[in-house]
């Protein structure tokens, strides 16, 4: 079990700058090294490729370091072949997105052996040997997930079906006991099924959830859903049966999909996770370690595995309901133009969005 131990928070850095290909040295750079970010898939969250490979090449380009960013497209021996090219290709500074920790801390134990400096990026790596992890406080996020399902569903006797997100995601375990630890405490919510989603994939989502539903014969008041992709396969099934709208379903990253299933009704909640704050928060640490510089961190994450403390940057996740989606386009992170598409106009309107 993974512990958080905060020397205290710090809010998202905004970054701006023009975008830049990968592999592409910004102008006047003064820096010696190249960084590396291998990114986990595109299946599991829209937001990798969408979200935060574009908030990290501007903040490359702007610091004007070289870089390549990659995608392991959810295969972990594609991960460790896109880290070895890089090391080879002279990245002094490798981020990755584990797949799973124990192919994460092998690449970044070759790594190490290369002389590599290596940084856990939104999934802390268990039994890695990166020099910092950056995320957000993911125990927070599974906490405010549970309060945001309880204020959905009040005050009442409620069935809740859990569906997590993948049994290798530490990340996963986190968000899990974060909302746990809320609606637990809240002695008429009843656990009815619970289960994790291998690889975060939506398309077994949809079947696992459609099996947990069909067991107890649909009686389901709420549902806590780990990302919005899941939340996404829960309302089909929901939709399916004529529940959409009428039983609360959590979600998280605050996606274009999200968003537009709590405005439409069908979704209760989900969590901003600002890819420009974090990309920020990447983009110094990298950076200040290209440069020899020690990363300015503000807390530590114990990993148990590893038998040791990461220094690490532990961001606010922010809970958002209909009542503040606005604030996600006020806060740059999305377009209004791409979550106001079609019949959503007229919603977006209604939310004060324009």
């Amino acid at each position: 079990m993974t512990s958080l131990v905060l020397v205290g928070m710090v809010g998202a850095l905004a970054l701006t700058a023009c975008g830049s290909n990968d592999d592409e040295p910004g102008a006047g750079s003064d820096s010696k090294g190249k960084i590396g970010v291998i990114l986990p898939d595109t299946k599991s969250s829209v937001r990798w490729e969408s979200a935060d490979k574009p908030a990290l090449e501007a903040a490359f380009k702007a610091a004007g370091v070289e870089y390549t960013i990659q995608n392991a497209e959810g295969d972990a021996d594609k991960m460790a072949t896109i880290a070895d090219s890089m090391i080879t290709d002279g990245v002094t500074v490798l981020a990755i997105v584990n797949l799973d920790s124990d192919s994460g801390a092998a690449i970044e134990a070759k790594a190490d052996k290369q002389g590599v400096k290596t940084i856990d990026y939104d999934r802390l790596t268990l039994g890695g040997s990166a020099s910092a992890y950056i995320s957000y406080d993911n125990s927070k996020v599974g906490a405010l997930q549970g309060q945001g399902l309880a204020d959905c569903l009040g005050d009442v006797d409620a069935n809740i079906i859990y569906l997590n997100g993948s049994p290798t995601d530490n990340n996963a375990t986190l968000f899990s006991q974060g909302a746990h630890e809320v609606l637990d405490a809240i002695p008429t919510y009843k656990n009815v099924g619970e289960q994790a989603v291998p690889d975060w994939d939506n398309d077994k989502a949809v079947t696992i959830f459609e099996q947990l539903y069909t067991k107890v014969d649909g009686k389901v008041d709420g549902v806590y859903a780990a990302n919005d992709g899941l939340a996404g396969g829960v309302i089909s099934i929901l939709d399916k049966n004529g529940q959409a709208g009428k039983v609360p379903v959590t979600g998280q990253d605050a996606s274009v999909e999200g968003l537009q299933n709590i405005l439409a009704g069908t979704q209760c909640m989900t969590i901003q996770k600002s890819a420009t704050g974090q990309a920020g928060a990447l983009a110094e640490t990298a950076i200040a370690m290209v440069n020899g510089e020690d990363p300015q961190t503000n807390g530590t994450v114990r990993d148990d595995t590893g038998d040791r403390d990461v220094p690490s940057i532990l961001l606010d996740p922010v809970a958002i309901t209909k009542d503040n989606v606005k604030a996600v386009i006020d806060s740059g992170d999305m377009k209004a133009s791409d979550l106001c598409t079609g019949d959503f106009a007229a919603l977006c309107a209604d939310a004060g969005i324009s």
